[in-house]
């Protein structure tokens, strides 16, 4: 068996950098934890500046051996950050290294490194069929407190994205902090409201020992005494407050995927298909190196179980794009006037360019037209 060389990964290996970058703010203290948010935000936009976009589409039937080192850097993904988290409970809660203010930078940048990577990784890795992967997608996700986005995304998400099923599916006009508020209710309901209805479907009861929110408890459960036993009261409080800037930085990307962007309604409870119309795009390289090509998110939602090295690209005429790369523009989305100033003009010529015969799109923009027929 041979596989591709590392230099073909290593452009996707730049997460790993956060590690040491954690480890210096713990160390130096003071200010030194904005490296972790400067690192991860402005240097690869900057970056995308200096390198430009990267529209070459891979072969998309590569072999899965030939994808061996883009493939490492998901799998060693938890275990060094579970390491980077507990060593920094224990330096926070144990030790008196660290004032309270510097403890609250050093757990914010941590909550940027597990959102900004550990849940993109959760989330390819959770679309694979081989259960080592799936498990440490939910071993990512139970370290942010988030177990039940597998079940929103998986049997939610890809099935009702840009329809009124679909929690995640930014509305028109919506700003991101009404959107957060929504979610952070909406998720876990819809969650666990698509479960219960696949287990009835199979005449099964909602506490049935098949029902996966069992094992999101129990993970769930575990990573909170962990954090308690590492780091007392102290630490648990910050391992909450990590994962509460995760789910942030995870729920600011979700806002950016499909903002404005909706499915036609077909009448009585159908919509068309998903298409790569319904999915901002960004083909900016270097943070698409950091979020292994989340940015080809249209071709994600074509074939969600697709490799990210292997994601295509789309042009103009089949998929709408970003001006800039997720980061820049979750930063964008955190000041809704100047968010909708952006992105308003071209969610309407989205509409113009792919629906002109919809002239009306009051019930659209308000989340108001039926639940999709057969839903979850």
């Amino acid at each position: 068996m041979s596989h591709a060389p590392l230099p073909a990964a290593a452009p996707f290996w730049l997460s790993v950098a956060l590690i040491p970058l954690v480890a210096l703010a713990a160390w130096g203290g003071g200010m030194w934890w904005l490296i972790v948010p400067v690192y991860a935000w402005y240097l690869t936009t900057v970056l995308d500046r200096v390198l430009g976009l990267n529209e070459a589409n891979p072969d998309p039937d590569t072999a899965t051996d030939q994808l061996f080192w883009h493939r490492a850097v998901t799998l060693i993904w938890f275990p060094l950050q579970a390491a980077t988290i507990l060593a920094c409970l224990w330096v926070a809660g144990r030790t008196d290294h660290l004032s309270g203010w510097e403890s609250l930078g050093l757990f914010f940048a941590i909550g940027v490194m597990s959102g900004s990577v550990g849940i993109v990784y959760a989330h390819e890795l959770l679309h694979q069929k081989m259960p080592a992967e799936r498990w440490l997608g939910d071993l990512l996700l139970a370290s942010v407190l988030y177990s039940h986005f597998r079940t929103e995304h998986l049997l939610v998400h890809h099935s009702w994205v840009s329809t009124p099923r679909d929690a995640v599916s930014a509305r028109y006009n919506e700003g991101f902090h009404r959107f957060f508020a929504r979610v952070l209710i909406d998720g876990p309901r819809s969650a666990w409201r698509a479960e219960t209805r696949f287990l009835a479907r199979a005449g099964r009861s909602p506490w049935d020992r098949r029902n996966p929110f069992w094992r999101y408890g129990v993970l769930q459960g575990a990573m909170l005494g962990l954090a308690m036993a590492v780091g007392g009261w102290t630490g648990l409080g910050l391992f909450l407050f990590q994962a509460l800037i995760a789910v942030w930085q995870l729920e600011l990307t979700n806002y950016v995927e499909h903002y404005g962007l909706s499915r036609k309604h077909l009448g009585d409870g159908r919509y068309e298909p998903v298409r790569p119309r319904h999915s901002w795009n960004a083909s900016h390289t270097a943070t698409n190196w950091l979020l292994i090509n989340l940015q080809r998110h249209s071709d994600h939602h074509t074939k969600p179980d697709r490799r990210f090295p292997l994601l295509q690209t789309y042009g103009a005429d089949e998929a709408p794009q970003l001006p800039m790369g997720y980061p820049a523009m979750t930063l964008l989305a955190m000041v809704p006037p100047l968010w909708r100033r952006r992105m308003n003009p071209r969610v309407r010529a989205w509409r113009h360019q792919f629906y002109p015969e919809i002239t009306d799109w009051t019930d659209y923009n308000r989340g108001t037209l039926p639940l999709p027929r057969n839903a979850l």
